[in-house]
């Protein structure tokens, strides 16, 4: 009987379910340094304070959320590339890779570089769907 293994794109999933964090902390650091009643970060209405950021703050804040946007496709085309049994050591690979392009899309959302950000956004979509068909066999 073979026994499942935890493989590297499980672990991918679950380093991914935690990327919106560093997006988060980047967008809130700055506001942490002064108290809520001198502008600064106000943790009983969090969506409100962050709303009226601008700048890299404003930038972080809507990373953090397109990171958020991007976890169902990619937990969705992990799954299913695992349940179709694609091969594991590409899925391994092109789940990191994709990992380091949503890493690099929030350093670059961050940094203003808008037009190298949306090359990075794409490159990682194309990854997802790679990862969503890599099981796929025509019968």
């Amino acid at each position: 009987m073979q026994h499942p293994t935890f493989t590297v794109a499980m672990w991918c999933m679950l380093f991914a379910a935690f990327t919106p964090l560093l997006p988060s902390i980047i967008a809130k650091w700055a506001g942490f340094k002064q108290k809520p009643a001198q502008g600064g970060y106000d943790n009983n209405n969090p969506r409100a304070w962050l709303a009226g950021q601008t700048g890299y703050q404003a930038r972080a804040n809507a990373a953090q959320l397109n990171t958020y946007e991007a976890l169902p496709f990619f937990f969705t085309a992990v799954l299913l590339a695992h349940y179709l049994n694609a091969p594991q050591g590409t899925l391994d690979l092109l789940c990191l890779v994709w990992l380091i392009l949503r890493g690099a899309y929030v350093m670059l959302y961050v940094a203003d570089q808008a037009s190298l950000r949306s090359t990075v956004w794409a490159a990682a979509v194309a990854i997802n769907v790679w990862i969503f068909v890599l099981g796929y066999r025509a019968y």
